[in-house]
């Protein structure tokens, strides 16, 4: 299994994230603004118009979750609609929180984790009836070890059971300032003498570039990497980046007119130039921010560049504790 996703996956460097596009609220800054019209059917009109352009862009992995309020059914409603895509495609959902908002972008509890074996069973069940067959991975939803979830026999024994009678390839994301070591645990993981994970969705950028140096290890042992929030929630895009330090701004402000580009274009060619990433997940919200995105394929950096933005990065607690704060809209 873990060959077969690895070449699924890299039909793209780029894959397309509906956390964002499948609810009305989200942490993505400026998301209300971008968003507009936070009604059922426009919100589903936005994502469907967004996955026939990021298809067309060259995207072939497209990531949902049952918590990302429709995500999974506007999904399964584009893919009714072109049914010739989905033998070129790759989705990857996740299990683990509940979308509990209904809709409403000021709810207190927007979505509520439990990563036990009821929820696995309930979950899957869901996210099979909206995909089938069209389901290639299912991930742990931001794994940490003080979850529990990967030292839960019965949880592990239900993943390992799932790839080998579905075909499912099996994955975990991570978050919070423990990655690394969620990472090195997640990679010692067998079951039946095999390693558990095909796959790690991780958060990294160039503010957070804490669990590199596993992810490179994990990406050599044959595990797909997937890196999530490149653009740090909106931080590093030209609206976003008031929420940086002065230095951070300005150093990331002459490396985008040095290669004649844009912030988020450059945090995102950041991310596609380390040697261990097979895919980057873009949030895009709209259409010309989708565009600006699939742009960064074709931005070469050198190692001055590249060094020089490896300074601007954050201590992860800090990362982590800005990303805590950041409001739904």
């Amino acid at each position: 299994m873990g060959s077969a996703i690895r070449s699924s996956l890299r039909k793209s460097r780029l894959g397309f994230g509906m956390a964002a596009i499948g609810r009305p609220g989200y942490i993505t800054i400026n998301h209300g603004i971008d968003v507009e019209d936070p009604s059922f059917d426009a919100m589903e009109q936005r994502a469907l118009l967004l996955l026939d352009r990021a298809y067309k862009g060259g995207v072939r992995y497209f990531d949902v979750a049952r918590s990302y309020g429709r995500a999974e059914d506007f999904l399964a409603t584009w893919i009714s609609r072109n049914p010739r895509a989905s033998d070129e495609i790759t989705i990857g959902s996740k299990w683990g929180y509940t979308y509990t908002a209904d809709w409403q972008i000021t709810a207190a509890v927007h979505e509520q984790k439990d990563l036990s074996l009821a929820q696995l069973q309930r979950q899957w069940n869901e996210t099979k009836t909206l995909l089938g067959s069209n389901l290639d991975l299912y991930q742990i939803h931001s794994a940490t070890l003080m979850s529990g979830v990967l030292g839960d026999v019965t949880v592990r024994e239900m993943l390992f059971d799932l790839r080998n009678e579905n075909g499912v390839a099996i994955g975990l994301s991570l978050t919070g300032p423990d990655q690394v070591n969620t990472l090195e645990y997640a990679l010692s993981i067998e079951v039946g003498g095999e390693p558990l994970f095909d796959t790690v969705q991780a958060t990294w950028n160039i503010l957070e570039s804490s669990v590199g140096n596993v992810l490179a290890e994990a990406h050599k042992s044959g595990v797909v990497v997937i890196v999530k929030e490149a653009l740090a929630n909106g931080r590093l895009t030209g609206r976003g980046s008031k929420h940086l330090p002065h230095e951070s701004l300005e150093k990331l402000r002459r490396a985008a007119v040095t290669t004649n580009t844009t912030i988020s274009k450059l945090a995102l060619a950041v991310v596609l130039a380390q040697p261990w990433v097979d895919v980057v997940l873009l949030g895009a919200i709209t259409v010309d921010q989708l565009e600006d995105n699939l742009g960064a394929t074709e931005i070469v950096l050198d190692d001055f560049t590249l060094n020089d933005l490896r300074s601007i990065a954050e201590q992860a607690e800090v990362y982590w504790d800005m990303r805590s704060k950041l409001p739904w809209t």
